[in-house]
């Protein structure tokens, strides 16, 4: 079994890299931006099916280990989890989880609302609270709020909620109405 793979990107197709690993080339399906002919080390799951088998790779083992808690919903195959893992990052895609925020992992390509409130309810408790690190008691009921605040004034999901996780863990202690103001001048500052 392979566990990590270090080397050179010699190729990059459309979901996944070519790792060359000695005089070895991987094909490895990833989620990761990785540049070609730079150096990567990628923590390796195998999948093995009956008619292939496959090297997902990531740059985190917690991003492994989401990986792995992804595909363990019905429903969710590699794939899935793969389609999930590209369009959202490890620690947005943790913070929805843990609030319940369906909204945003549905934004993933092939997943659909049901899908998403499955990965929550079955996912929210193995992977714990204390995973996730909002700053404060209120962080984790502010950041739904503060995401449905800036979607009602015309701001896609995908496009805010980084920065509005980052304002949320920062001022744990400031409600949405607080909160807003900030987002927006963040926003328009960029």
């Amino acid at each position: 079994m392979i566990g990590k793979l270090q080397g050179v990107i010699d190729y990059i197709g459309d979901d996944f890299v070519i790792l060359m690993a000695g005089s070895v080339g991987y094909k490895v399906y990833t989620p990761e931006i990785l540049a070609l002919k730079s150096n990567a080390s990628l923590w390796i799951e195998t999948v093995v099916r009956e008619d292939s088998i496959r090297l997902f790779g990531f740059s985190t083992i917690a991003a492994q280990n989401l990986f792995n808690q992804l595909t363990t919903v019905s429903g969710v195959g590699p794939k899935v989890a793969m389609a999930i893992m590209s369009t959202i990052k490890t620690d947005t895609l943790m913070t929805a989880i843990a609030t319940g925020d369906a909204k945003t992992i549905a934004t993933a390509p092939g997943v659909g609302k049901k899908v998403a409130e499955k990965i929550i309810v079955e996912l929210k408790n193995k992977m714990g609270g204390g995973n996730f690190d909002f700053g404060g008691t209120n962080a984790g009921g502010a950041l739904p709020d503060l995401l449905a605040a800036l979607e009602s004034l015309g701001y896609r999901r995908m496009d805010i909620i980084d920065m509005a996780q980052h304002l949320v863990s920062q001022n744990p202690d400031l409600d949405v109405t607080k909160l807003v103001p900030m987002a927006l001048k963040e926003i328009s500052g960029k």
